[in-house]
């Protein structure tokens, strides 16, 4: 699968100053981790985000998001957002926060 380089850049940019922050190719796309664990991704075909099981009600009841699907599989927990969610710098933002709030109380691995 393609990368997406200017999705990339935009989450880059959203959590650039964050400590613990990493970035390593993953499902298809490019994965930022927060201590070791996986908090989003980029790809060609639009921004994973990590909410976590329970979390992702309110993401998936707006227009262009929907649930990640890993192969047939429901991802729980995970939605994908397209171009029109992520390309609104305030809904990328609180879904960014969104994902930082699940994540960050993680455990580092």
């Amino acid at each position: 699968m393609a990368r997406d380089p200017g999705l990339e850049e935009l989450m880059r940019d959203e959590l650039r100053d964050r400590p613990g922050l990493s970035e390593k190719s993953m499902f298809g796309g490019w994965a930022f981790m927060l201590n070791g664990n996986l908090l989003c991704c980029a790809r060609h075909d639009g921004m994973l985000l990590r909410l976590g099981k329970g979390n992702d009600g309110w993401a998936l009841a707006l227009p262009g998001i929907i649930q990640m699907l890993s192969g047939e599989r429901i991802m729980h927990g995970w939605v994908r957002a397209n171009a029109d969610v992520y390309g609104d710098d305030a809904m990328r933002r609180r879904l960014i926060d969104a994902a930082l709030a699940f994540v960050e109380p993680m455990p580092a691995k």
